[in-house]
């Protein structure tokens, strides 16, 4: 790992690297990638939509909520004209391993602030892991212009990352909430050894 990937793990707090293999596989599968990478989108703006119906007294949750929901829906609306200009269709949704895996860290059950706070960790983590794959892409991938235009979407997915984990500090005890996102990147650290084989933004 360079300085750099070393400093950009340590900001977003994930603990092992995506294996830089991973860029060579998606070249070659750049439909797969635009295709996985679509419905991500899809399924943030859903789960921002889920946060607002399950939690809506938390006002300023709903608020933030709500303009996510648009920029995700506007991310997804970008990835599917990249598709369409390259004469190819969406295809059907493919399973997201890695995000099955991850949200069978926390317990089932519990009060509802308890599942909100758990809810809103696992998004913090998997906008960072997206931020970091982003990165990569946008570094390495030879088409340029998909190069840039993942450049642009890994700023808002920082920016998403630090928001989620914000609200869960901000709703939860600090010392607790801070304690479960170190349990549960170290988790996180664990799964991706066996990831970063597959065409998927998160696989």
């Amino acid at each position: 790992m360079n300085e750099q990937e070393h400093d950009e793990i340590k900001m977003l707090g994930l603990k092992l690297p995506t294996d830089p293999r991973w860029v060579n596989i998606v070249e070659k599968n750049i439909e797969e990638i635009l295709v996985d990478h679509a419905y991500c989108e899809q399924k943030a703006a859903s789960t921002a939509i889920s946060l607002i119906i399950g939690y809506p007294e938390y006002s300023e949750l709903v608020d933030e909520m709500t303009l996510l929901a648009q920029e995700e829906m506007s991310h997804f609306k970008m990835v599917h004209d990249l598709i369409l200009e390259r004469g190819l269709t969406l295809g059907r949704e493919r399973k997201d391993e890695y995000v099955n895996i991850i949200m069978k860290f926390f317990p089932k059950g519990g009060d509802r602030n308890t599942q909100l706070i758990h809810r809103l960790l696992y998004a913090a983590l998997i906008e960072a892991r997206s931020c970091e794959r982003f990165r990569l892409l946008s570094e390495q991938l030879e088409d340029k212009k998909l190069a840039q235009f993942y450049r642009k979407l890994m700023i808002s997915e920082a920016g998403h990352y630090t928001m989620f984990l914000g609200f869960a500090r901000k709703f939860g005890n600090r010392e607790e909430v801070d304690k479960k996102w170190q349990d549960l990147l170290e988790y996180e650290a664990k799964v991706m050894e066996d990831l970063s084989t597959s065409e998927r933004i998160h696989g």
